[in-house]
């Protein structure tokens, strides 16, 4: 007889991650599937790395003293208020755990990240989706009505992903306040670095004096450590020190630590880097619109694109082009296709390729002419 495994894993849907672009001979492609940085490390990010790598026979700082010393003075909060781990995600994971179990129920809005139903239900909680507004946008009021006697925390993840808009502050602000102080409201900005729009969130501000609310950010997109996974939280210092506790120990690696304290101090020069690929995003979504397509507000470093039951057409299409993208297919209303800002000549063919997809309207109803 075969060990048993829980329930809860038995029934845990797939992380569908971006594929890689294959390699052809007839043209150059282009990985668009994951919102990676399309930016090589800076020297001196690469540097450190190398130098920490010489201890690599050496267990990492398990407390990560000195990426949340200067973390914390980035951010102007205190050190205990920081929980690191593998990438947001990673984070997201230990503090459901902390907060959750069998019964509880975990409101978020659907469709978004992909992750959010997975760190649900490994806790044994229940994942309530909460269907998209108009615009590819949370439905605050929808959601704060599925908030429940079992309800025991809320995900808001702004800039949404995979369909870009940003929630906006005072909104945000309304909702947390009518929301009962023991449900957790998370807030999760993995593409904060992003955002241009003046009345989006600011999550920091959202959180202060509110213990119940917590705030997710990344090293993996604007500062390009993708492949080293560190991510944290910023809360008040009881949940802190509870992410803390769950977490795998030495999870953060020790060259990890290293690039993000190289980051830190190289930032002027990546957030310029960010400030480019807001520019390179903010032309994709204006030639997008141009050639027809529906395309709503983008905050992140992607934009999205509506194909409804043409989605799995859509995403071939651009494969025949070389351009491998991130389709969402469920069957269902909102389905479509991410495309992350790459390159430039990735971003112009993804132009090139837009132009024969035809007026789309609100979806792409119909399977669109091959390239």
């Amino acid at each position: 007889m075969p060990v048993p495994l829980r329930p809860a894993v038995s029934a845990l849907p797939a992380y569908v991650a971006g594929r890689p672009a294959p390699e052809r001979g007839d043209l150059v492609t282009y990985k668009l599937s994951s919102n990676e940085n399309p930016f090589a490390p800076l020297p001196e990010v690469l540097d450190a790395v190398a130098e920490a790598s010489r201890a690599m026979n050496r267990y990492p700082d398990i407390a990560n003293t000195r990426v949340a010393e200067a973390l914390a003075a980035r951010l102007g909060v205190t050190p205990d208020r920081l929980a690191l781990g593998t990438g947001s995600v990673g984070v997201l994971y230990h503090l459901l755990q902390a907060v959750c179990g069998p019964d509880d129920e975990v409101v978020h809005a659907w469709r978004s990240f992909e992750a959010y139903p997975i760190s649900v239900l490994l806790t044994g909680a229940r994942w309530v989706g909460v269907p998209l507004g108009p615009g590819a946008e949370h439905d605050l009021d929808a959601m704060l009505a599925a908030v429940g006697p079992r309800t025991r925390a809320v995900l808001l993840c702004s800039p949404n992903n995979p369909t870009g808009p940003a929630l906006r502050h005072d909104e945000v602000l309304r909702f947390v306040d009518a929301v009962p102080d023991d449900v957790l409201v998370v807030v999760d900005e993995a593409y904060v670095e992003f955002v241009t729009d003046p009345a989006a969130v600011r999550g920091l501000e959202v959180a202060e004096g509110r213990d119940n609310v917590v705030v997710l950010r990344t090293f993996s997109k604007a500062y390009g450590l993708a492949g080293f996974r560190v991510g944290y939280c910023v809360a008040e210092p009881r949940l802190a020190q509870a992410v803390r506790s769950v977490a795998l120990p030495f999870g953060v690696s020790l060259p990890a630590q290293a690039a993000v304290l190289a980051s830190l101090e190289q930032e002027d020069a990546l957030l310029a880097r960010v400030a480019e690929l807001v520019e390179r995003r903010d032309a994709l979504v204006a030639g997008l619109r141009e050639r027809g397509l529906d395309v709503p507000d983008a905050q992140g470093n992607f934009v999205w694109l509506p194909a409804g039951p043409g989605t799995t057409a859509v995403a071939e299409t651009f494969a025949d082009a070389g351009l491998v993208v991130r389709p969402y297919v469920s069957g269902q209303p909102g389905d479509g296709v991410r495309i992350t800002v790459g390159e430039t000549e990735a971003n112009a063919r993804v132009l090139e390729v837009a132009a024969r997809l035809g007026r789309a309207g609100t979806e792409l109803s119909e399977p669109p002419p091959t390239v």
